[in-house]
């Protein structure tokens, strides 16, 4: 299964199933881009945070450029200002430059916004970008808490404006996972399926000692809504593996691979109504911590990684459909092991799914028919034939239809995400009431479904 190397059958992935949209989509964009289209006539861009030569993620500046390729780039906002200047440079020094976003905002009025910031930033920056009139790109995860998901879905709602996730495994990587979507949907591995998900954990790091912020970083802003804290390259750098700012692995790669499996079980309307296993944190976070009274600020913890280093989950549905999420996946009978990706098990058959492979019998005896049937289902999920996700998005401002990583079904996605950090604080299993969007009876579960925010950069 996941060790098995060989190609699936006409390693159909790189076939013709997969459209030329799919698997070509720089040509398209060149296409697009050159086409006889006035200046005047493509929607205005404006990023937010781009990356540069100080970080480390450069997906910000990836998709503020796949934007501009689709639209007209008019701004650049990064609270670095080597790294405006590095972004601008590509536009021949054309843009206007912002380090606060709110500024960029009142004075440029984009028709579309990108958004590539730490995590802890990505809401209240959206939400501001779509009350200001412009549709959203943001990169995943969208939400820090589960009730920025119920606040953001609100906003969407009011505005009416198209928003799209950077959860891009909906769109592209040859279509892997819209395959794997399909077929299950399609009962080519019959009914019960459960999903199990491994998505790495985070190493021991730290503590790490403070410095001097960069002159030119207006450290202050780069913190935000998170608690204040003294400056350290690590922080900054890797600030997924801070709770403060993100959710470790967890909603990480949990944001690609939980939402692939998500939607293949048919959950992406709903969540589980139960969570329990167990993990373990760095050395730094004491045993039987309060998370609840550290991010009110009660508690001090020091300046190292505090992200869940390995875990065993388990969520189950209403509906008896299971998912388990692992650091790393092996099975009961340790035949099976991977550290990343999606199996699927069921009554038929199972088979695995990961960004370099689609592998298994039932990937391999799959016929012409079944070839046939999978990719009419994929154009059904997608609501219609797959694109790039920018150009997804950019054809969706278009139309003024949801794009393939709504909001909706994201926050979904986030919240299964979410739920099973907060099992890990508590050390505890939890009841979850997908309707009423809160925990049962547990009223500690439920004070992490937010977070305080320091006052002057609430969303």
């Amino acid at each position: 299964m996941p060790t098995n190397k060989s190609n699936t059958r006409r390693d159909f992935l790189k076939t013709g199933s997969a459209s030329a949209a799919a698997i070509g989509v720089p040509l398209f964009w060149k296409r697009r881009a050159g086409a006889a289209q006035d200046a005047n006539d493509r929607k205005t861009v404006a990023s937010v945070g781009v990356g540069g030569s100080r970080g480390r993620y450069s997906r910000g500046g990836s998709i503020a450029m796949q934007a501009s390729r689709l639209g007209q780039t008019v701004a650049v906002c990064d609270v670095d200002t080597r790294h405006n200047n590095e972004f601008n440079g590509k536009f021949d020094s054309q843009l206007q430059m912002f380090t606060d976003y709110r500024e960029m905002l009142d004075k440029v009025k984009p028709n579309i916004v990108t958004i590539g910031t730490p995590d802890h930033w990505h809401v209240p920056i959206a939400i501001a970008a779509l009350r200001s009139g412009a549709d959203v790109y943001c990169e995943k995860p969208l939400t820090l808490t589960i009730d920025e998901g119920i606040q953001i879905g609100k906003v969407v709602s009011e505005t009416g404006k198209v928003f799209q996730v950077g959860t891009q495994q909906r769109s592209e990587n040859d279509r892997k996972f819209l395959q794997a979507v399909a077929m299950v949907h399609e009962g080519i591995i019959g009914d019960n399926v459960t999903a199990h998900v491994a998505i790495g954990g985070v190493a021991k790091g730290g503590p790490f000692e403070a410095t001097m912020a960069p002159k030119d970083l207006d450290w202050d802003m780069w913190l935000g809504p998170a608690p204040e804290a003294l400056y350290m390259e690590e922080r900054r750098r890797m600030f997924r593996w801070f709770a403060e700012y993100s959710g470790g692995k967890m909603t990480d790669w949990g944001a690609h691979h939980i939402d692939i499996a998500t939607w293949a079980l048919g959950k992406q309307d709903t969540g589980p109504v139960k969570i329990s296993g167990s993990g373990q944190f760095p050395p730094c976070v004491p045993e039987n911590f309060d998370f609840v009274k550290w991010f009110a600020g009660e508690l001090q913890l020091p300046n190292a990684f505090n992200s869940a280093m390995n875990f065993d989950l388990k969520l189950e549905y209403a509906d008896g459909m299971v998912m388990t999420v692992h650091d790393k996946y092996v099975s009961e009978d340790g035949k099976t092991e991977f550290p990343n990706g999606i199996l699927f098990e069921g009554s038929q058959g199972r088979f695995f799914v990961n960004r370099g492979k689609l592998t298994g019998k039932p990937v391999e005896d799959l016929t012409e028919a079944d070839l046939k049937r999978i990719d009419d289902k994929i154009v059904d999920l997608y609501g219609g034939e797959p694109t790039g996700h920018m150009q997804n998005f950019f054809d969706c401002v278009d139309s003024r239809k949801n794009p393939v990583s709504d909001v909706f079904t994201h926050h979904r996605t986030m919240t299964s995400c979410h739920m099973c950090n907060i099992t890990l604080m508590l050390g505890r299993e939890l009841n979850w009431n997908p309707e009423t969007q809160e925990f049962i009876g547990d009223d500690q579960a439920n004070a992490l479904k937010t977070r305080p925010q320091r006052p002057g950069y609430t969303s």
